[in-house]
């Protein structure tokens, strides 16, 4: 696979962040893997209704390369991925939590409805 890391240069330091965390689903895994801990694919496809499987895939990828989430694969028959979120996804994630709870304080002002599983 082709090397293609981010690496800037970058205007600010939320730059630097939002380069790593850009797409509608980053986010979401983030959040999925640190309240679920290890996850299949198919698992984090489950509780991420909506994203397509090239899109997970792309994102994945994406996410191992700038070292936020570990992919660790088992030599079976069929193979089994698990994926887990690394130090620097930890850390990312634990940034987010305010972002978090901003969102769901908008949420409950403008009464919009939540995703349930």
């Amino acid at each position: 696979m082709a090397e293609t890391t981010r690496r800037g240069p970058y205007f600010c330091g939320i730059d630097a962040a939002m380069d790593v965390i850009s797409g509608k689903w980053k986010v979401l895994i983030l959040w999925e893997l640190h309240h679920h801990g290890v996850r299949r694919f198919a698992e984090l496809r489950r509780g991420l209704p909506g994203v397509s499987e090239k899109m997970l895939i792309q994102h994945l990828r994406q996410m191992e390369e700038d070292g936020l989430i570990r992919r660790k694969v088992y030599p079976e028959v069929p193979p089994k991925v698990e994926y887990t979120l690394t130090e620097d996804g930890s850390s990312l994630n634990a940034a987010l939590e305010s972002l978090g709870d901003w969102g769901t304080a908008r949420i409950r002002r403008i009464g919009a409805g939540k995703v349930t599983l």
